[in-house]
């Protein structure tokens, strides 16, 4: 089979609800992925942020391995030896009380609404089903009917009513909107993406995740951070949230929580908050089970010792100032922050950022539009600055193409 074979397969059996590059990928190694035929590629995506440390990586690899010969799964009908060494290790590793460990990113969002609602009636006293979470524009926090239900993107959106009520959406990046929204004494929290990722790398201007936190607590409003793709290292720190020195209320995690191996998100807060559920009020037949635990504290344990969150923080500088170096009209705007990055691409001659991708893309360099003008670059945190600037010299041929 040869390339035209496997798409030509996933389009008949598969629905029709992605629009991949046309690239068929079958080994990953660190930065590098390879295709069918053998063809090398920087990987400037890592799975939308999945796989911060590199593909593969042999120490999450042998966890999983490992623990998947021993026991997989018990559901939480039962305890099991592993779980709460990872929920110990995880709570201390970011300084929280509780874990409650789920499988994706929209499921550890559906999470902290849950967990807001609940903590609203029981310890705010806000009435019965009157309880509101503020949400930002251009937001993305998930595919499932709620998460959508709170999302100003008409793709996500439309003809999957009806949707749930409870949200107050605002622009993103607005103190003032939020100040007043928050005094309405229905709020109980505003849920918010350090960085807008899916949106186009909407980075805040600078102090606004810090004020908008200490306005959630003057409020006794709970300030959760989606930080799922903004996490782990991405933007420079651990968290994206750390470079405002701001501890949300309830953190969630996900995607680089397992280095890309398998599903593993998480939600964390004090036990003010997460004790308010109580055992039959939610859970996962397979959030936390075993070989999820041992992933996630092997991934964990690899930012600390491979010092990803120096890496992305010093690269990301280089990558931005190389990428602002490039003399091209298609540049319009280059943003980002750590190796969280998005170049806005002007349409010239009919040539748009999907065709940019797919010059990279013979070039040796995978990446992915979004909003059909914006290409987002996330390469994995394990890359050296020489990988880096050779991947660089590859971009910067393609971008050539069309001058």
């Amino acid at each position: 089979m040869n390339s035209q074979d496997y798409i030509a397969r996933e389009e008949k059996f598969g629905a029709h609800n992605y629009n991949p590059l046309p690239v068929v990928l079958e080994r990953g190694e660190g930065v590098f992925v390879w295709d069918v035929d053998g063809k090398r590629y920087f990987d400037f995506l890592s799975a939308y942020s999945a796989v911060n440390q590199g593909h593969c990586h042999p120490k999450i690899v042998d966890a999983l391995t490992e623990q998947s010969k021993i026991l997989t799964l018990t559901s939480r009908a039962f305890y099991n030896n592993v779980l709460g060494e990872y929920e110990e290790y995880i709570t201390n590793y970011f300084g929280y009380d509780k874990v409650l460990p789920m499988n994706t990113g929209a499921e550890g969002d559906e999470t902290a609404i849950k967990l807001c609602r609940k903590w609203a009636y029981q310890k705010k006293g806000i009435g019965e089903n009157e309880a509101m979470i503020i949400v930002c524009e251009g937001n993305f926090h998930g595919r499932t009917i709620t998460v959508i239900s709170m999302s100003s993107d008409p793709e996500a959106r439309n003809e999957f009513g009806p949707y749930t009520p409870g949200f107050i959406t605002i622009p993103y990046n607005n103190i003032d909107a939020l100040e007043k929204e928050l005094k309405n004494p229905n709020v109980a929290g505003f849920l918010v993406e350090p960085i807008q990722g899916e949106a186009g790398v909407f980075v805040p201007d600078e102090g606004y995740l810090k004020k908008a936190s200490d306005l959630c607590r003057q409020n006794n409003v709970l300030f959760i951070a989606d930080e799922v793709q903004t996490g782990i290292a991405r933007t420079g720190k651990l968290l994206a949230c750390d470079h405002e020195d701001v501890r949300p209320d309830i953190l969630i995690l996900g995607k680089a929580l397992s280095g890309g191996v398998l599903p593993v998100s998480a939600v964390l807060a004090d036990d003010d908050i997460m004790l308010t559920i109580k055992p039959g009020e939610h859970g996962s037949t397979f959030g936390g089970n075993p070989v999820a635990a041992k992933v996630a504290i092997a991934a964990l344990e690899v930012v600390k010792e491979e010092k990803l969150a120096e890496n992305a923080e010093r690269l990301g500088e280089i990558f931005r100032n190389e990428f602002r170096n490039i003399e091209s009209e298609m540049i319009k705007t280059v943003r980002g922050k750590g190796l969280l990055n998005a170049v806005v691409i002007a349409p010239k001659g009919g040539k748009e950022a999907w065709d940019v991708c797919l010059a990279m893309k013979e070039y040796g360099v995978i990446a992915k539009p979004t909003h059909g003008d914006i290409i987002r670059f996330a390469p994995p945190l394990t890359i050296t600055e020489e990988q880096l600037r050779d991947a660089m010299e590859r971009i910067k041929k393609a971008f050539a193409e069309f001058e």
